[in-house]
């Protein structure tokens, strides 16, 4: 069955989000400083902090996705709202810094989860389901900064990040589902969760970067929680996007449609599928 007119430019719109999200070159236009600088610098013991409290913050949020992520699905996502929570947790982090992070980190990552999860409700997801909790918080590790540059063909890290999320996805899910959630994390919860703490660190360390410039304060540092927040908000859309339309017409469809997404001279098509 071949997509819709609508559906084909839903899958237009999330692939070119999902291959191109370019937090760091927003971060950059905001701030004025180039934030691939900054990480390049980042001493081996802040690298390592950054680590260790973005594992921290990501371990409270999978206990808020197996707790509280259980909403009726359906109705339209309400990202103003939690970009307002964002930004005012940010505006904390900017005007303390670096040692804001323990603090803040966890805050601002629930409010991110809580704004996915209601993406995701909106897209049709049942979160009543453990799998589409934990697809939430593996939206964090989505997205890549390597292909800035719209091009003829684009390659598709996308579907590549979820066959590296998949295993561990579903038998973390299978596994909380049927032993619960132990003090100590299982090796199945504790690999998917390791999996997306790797990638969530980097954008983590986008974010201090930007917030240590002396020049950024509160003011900016909101402005930087809220523009963290519309990446996650983006990539949950076009994530759930596309697995809304895989239920309608089967993954393997979808992903052929979406490999035969091409952009030529600005401008987008798609291969009949």
């Amino acid at each position: 069955m071949e997509l819709s007119f609508d559906d084909r430019e839903a899958l237009l719109r999330a692939k070119l989000v999902l291959e191109h999200p370019g937090l760091a070159t927003k971060i950059t236009d905001l701030v004025g400083f180039p934030i691939e600088r900054g990480l390049a610098a980042l001493p081996l013991g802040m690298q390592r902090a950054i680590a260790a409290t973005t594992a921290a913050a990501l371990r409270i949020a999978l206990h808020a996705a197996i707790s509280t992520l259980v909403e009726a699905p359906g109705s339209s996502a309400s990202p103003k709202l939690h970009k307002l929570a964002a930004g005012i947790a940010g505006a904390a982090g900017g005007f303390f810094g670096l040692l804001a992070l323990p603090a803040e980190l966890p805050l601002s990552t629930l409010i991110i989860l809580r704004s996915i999860a209601d993406v995701a409700r909106s897209e049709g997801e049942d979160m009543q389901s453990m799998e589409a909790r934990l697809a939430c918080l593996a939206v964090l590790g989505l997205g890549s900064d390597h292909a800035r540059h719209i091009e003829p063909a684009v390659e598709t890290g996308y579907y590549a990040a979820r066959i590296g999320f998949a295993q561990t996805m579903t038998q973390a899910a299978e596994h909380i589902a049927k032993h619960g959630m132990a003090k100590k994390l299982a090796p199945p919860v504790a690999e998917f969760l390791s999996r997306v703490a790797a990638r969530f660190s980097t954008r983590v360390s986008e974010e201090l970067i930007a917030k240590a410039i002396p020049v950024v304060g509160a003011a900016s540092g909101a402005a930087i929680n809220t523009l963290f927040m519309h990446h996650f908000q983006e990539m949950a859309k076009a994530h759930f996007t596309v697995r809304r339309l895989e239920r309608s017409y089967g993954l393997s469809h979808v992903k052929r449609a979406y490999e035969g997404v091409h952009w030529h001279d600005g401008r987008s098509s798609i291969a009949n599928a």
